[in-house]
C-alpha cells in the first residue's frame, strides 16, 4: 500500500504520488467526515483504498477503525475502427469488423445499416461482444453505409463503412 493523504496533529500531508495534484479531504476533517475526492480520474486510479483512523491513546481501536472500497474507474469507448474482410462481390460473403482499442469494462458493438434503408442486425449474424457482422450471399441490394456503435456504461463512439457490392 502506498499512503496518499495524511491528517495528524491539525495537519494534511499529501504524499508524493501521481495523485497529489488531483486529492484531498472533501470536509473539513474536524467535521468527522473524512472522505476524500480524486479530481481528473484515470484509469490507474482503479484500485483498492482503504482509510485508517487512528485514536491518540486508544489501544482498543488499533487495527479496528479501518474502511476499504474498491474504485473502478469507467473509461468510454475510444472511436472504433471499421474495416472489411473478403470482396464484395455479388453471391460473396463478407465480414464486417469494428474495434475499438480503449475501453473499460469492454464495450459492446451493435451493427445497423442506414442507407438505403434502416436495418439492424442481430445473433449469429452479428457478435456483439467481438464487433463482427457476418454477410452472407451478397446481393446489390445489400450495399450501402453500415455504422458500428461501440458502448459501455461510460459512454459510446462510432464508425461507419461504405459497402459497394
Amino acid at each position: 500500500p502506498v499512503q496518499i493523504l495524511t491528517y495528524m496533529d491539525g495537519v494534511t500531508k499529501v504524499e508524493e504520488t501521481e495523485l497529489k495534484p488531483r486529492v484531498g479531504f472533501l470536509h473539513p476533517v474536524l467535521t468527522h467526515n473524512i472522505s476524500l475526492f480524486i479530481n481528473a480520474t484515470r484509469e490507474r486510479d482503479s484500485g483498492q483504498y482503504m482509510c485508517t483512523v487512528n485514536v491518540v491513546d486508544d489501544a482498543t481501536s488499533t487495527g479496528k477503525n479501518v474502511g476499504i472500497i474498491n474504485l473502478t474507474v469507467l473509461v468510454p469507448p475510444a472511436p472504433p475502427a471499421c474495416r472489411l474482410h473478403g470482396d464484395p462481390a455479388v453471391g460473396a460473403n463478407v465480414t464486417l469488423s469494428c474495434t475499438s482499442e480503449k475501453g473499460k469494462p469492454s464495450p459492446a458493438y451493435q451493427w445497423q445499416r442506414t442507407a438505403p434503408t434502416l436495418q439492424v442486425f442481430f445473433p449469429p449474424a452479428q457478435d456483439r461482444a467481438r464487433g463482427t457482422l457476418k454477410l452472407t450471399n451478397l446481393s446489390l441490394d445489400l450495399s450501402g453505409v453500415y455504422i458500428c456503435v461501440a458502448e459501455n456504461q461510460a459512454g459510446s463512439a462510432e464508425c461507419s463503412i461504405v459497402l459497394e457490392v
